[in-house]
């Protein structure tokens, strides 16, 4: 799983121009990762985090919900990429085109690459499919 973080504020205050280069980038990205045999299974970008709901449910089954956005930092998850791939040097390499200055200079923090817990890791670590023990 690839994270986007970024800064929500200085993204929004952009002009079309530099948020036309981030996405050409994004581009590039795209098309490097299926160039270098990478697949993308899935991704998206997502909206501002004011948009975004935090549910919590107590023991009896109440729900709460609130509204976000819900980090005490400036950085927010602003999309991701899920992707598939059996070279992750390679991978990591490309990573590099989305966490170039165009990335930063629009408030963005560091890309985080994680490996996404599959169904043999859970039942290594005695889980059943539901995160349960």
């Amino acid at each position: 799983m690839i994270l986007l973080p970024g800064d929500e504020s200085a993204w929004e205050s952009s002009t079309q121009e530099h948020r036309d280069a981030v996405y050409a980038r994004h581009d590039e990205f795209g098309k490097l990762l299926r160039e270098r045999g990478h697949q993308v299974v899935g991704g998206a970008e997502l909206t501002h985090s004011r948009e975004a709901k935090l549910v919590r449910a107590d023991a009896a089954g109440k729900v709460f919900i609130s509204d976000g956005p819900f980090a005490e930092s400036a950085e927010q998850l602003t999309g991701y990429y899920e992707v598939e791939t059996n070279d992750l040097d390679d991978l990591l390499q490309v990573v590099g085109i989305v966490a170039g200055p165009d990335h930063d200079r629009a408030g963005m923090g560091g890309v985080e690459v994680r490996r996404v817990v599959s169904d043999e890791d859970r039942a290594a670590s005695g889980q059943d499919a539901a995160g349960g023990a």
